[in-house]
């Protein structure tokens, strides 16, 4: 007899904006379930139903409750779920919805970005064993109290890695408005090119530096449990990117271009060049949840020295009101801050046993006149922050230099 085998789908909400889309991956459930294989989909809010929902908030109060805002937007998956059931019913297939809590997804109480601290995975078995589609909705969670958590954005990614673990799914498929993973965002790069496969640590990379395929949290929760990923189009069947392990995958230079506009840089002049100095400042950034990127301390001149870092945008008023009392009681000099930057990356496996790829990226740059602010370096990426104005002239050049729009040999 042949083993079924049980699949997971994520479907975004461009996938189920309107119910013409609904019934489209209704009809692309049902192909996959009539090829005899057990279909867990999960899906997100239908097209900007959580945004329009943070909106309405918004306009009662500007901060609006946490707990709250976590009861109000699990409300848009549970459109989505009960929508995509309805249309599997009307095509004669047997389906169920469930809501993150009915299935077991136990979170921590970090409301508004909580994380996944179980999952159960028995109301999801008992209804595959009855034949059943079964339709869970992403991005929400409750805790131990029972009070209705959300994973933050992108949580949708997460909640469908997490249930292909706990299931110990053959793979996890993402239907997305894209075809798969490509070298460079296709609406920048003309001649990006799909690749065919990625290691984890390369998916990880290019997510977390700007690529927006997928959840950087998902990418690591799939590492972690080995989950096989394949990320594809919803509107046709061809293959898309698969993300596994990188054993026996090929090795390529640099498999891609990211960038990150949403990048602020602060800087701390006059800093005393003491031990200690320094984690006193991050420190304090550390006490007040903000996270730091980039970091770069000038040499010292005079016993003193600046120190620069980058933020997101959006924690850039805070972080500096943060810098601006720590440098104070440090009797450090003035706090910069500088919002027109961003960051540009390449990615690759096949950097850890090459050299030269700096000298080409900087080669690139170069000739295009463009200036490099930061630098940070890994195994498998090189990034650099420059103006704003400069970043999507300098992810084409940088594509270019590295040949990626051409098939490799």
């Amino acid at each position: 007899m042949k083993k079924v085998a049980l699949i997971v789908q994520k479907y975004g909400g461009s996938s189920v904006a309107d119910a013409a889309k609904m019934k489209a991956v209704a009809e692309r459930v049902a192909r996959g379930r009539a090829q005899g294989n057990a279909m867990v989909v999960v899906v997100s809010a239908p097209g900007d139903t959580t945004d329009d929902l943070i909106a309405m908030a918004q306009q009662i109060t500007e901060h609006p409750d946490e707990r709250e805002m976590d009861v109000l937007l699990a409300t848009g998956e549970q459109q989505s779920i009960a929508l995509l059931a309805i249309a599997l019913k009307a095509l004669g297939h047997d389906a169920i919805s469930f809501t993150g809590p009915q299935v077991g997804i136990i979170t921590d109480e970090a409301f508004g970005r909580a994380r996944i601290v179980k999952i159960g995975d028995e109301k999801i078995r008992k209804a595959i064993k009855l034949g059943k589609i079964v339709i869970v909705a992403g991005f929400q969670g409750q805790t131990e109290d029972d009070d209705i958590t959300t994973l933050g954005r992108g949580g949708s990614d997460l909640t469908a890695v997490a249930l292909a673990a706990a299931l110990k799914a053959e793979l996890c498929e993402f239907c997305k408005d894209v075809d798969g993973v490509f070298t460079a965002n296709p609406r920048i790069v003309p001649d990006a090119r799909m690749l065919k496969a990625l290691s984890y640590d390369e998916m990880l990379e290019m997510s977390s530096l700007g690529a927006q395929v997928l959840n950087a949290r998902s990418v690591e929760f799939a590492k972690k449990n080995n989950v096989k990923i394949h990320v594809r189009s919803t509107f046709h069947e061809r293959p898309g990117t698969l993300i596994q392990e990188s054993n026996g995958m090929e090795q390529l230079l640099v498999s891609g271009v990211t960038y990150n506009k949403d990048e602020a840089k602060l800087t701390v002049r006059g800093i005393k060049d003491q031990p200690g100095i320094a984690a006193r400042i991050f420190d304090a950034l550390a006490d007040a949840e903000l996270n730091i990127d980039m970091i770069i301390q000038n040499i010292s001149r005079d016993g003193s020295t600046d120190l620069s870092f980058t933020v997101a945008k959006s924690d850039l008023a805070r972080a500096r009101a943060v810098l601006e009392q720590a440098a104070s009681s440090m009797g450090a000099g003035e706090v910069l801050a500088q919002d027109n930057i961003g960051k540009v990356s390449v990615v690759g496996v096949g950097m850890r046993s090459h050299s030269g790829v700096a000298n080409r990226m900087f080669g690139a740059l170069a000739a295009e006149s463009i200036n490099i602010m930061m630098i940070s370096t890994s195994e498998i990426k090189i990034s650099v922050v420059l103006a704003e104005a400069d970043i999507e002239r300098a992810v084409r050049a940088i594509h270019k230099a590295f040949k990626l729009g051409e098939a490799p040999a």
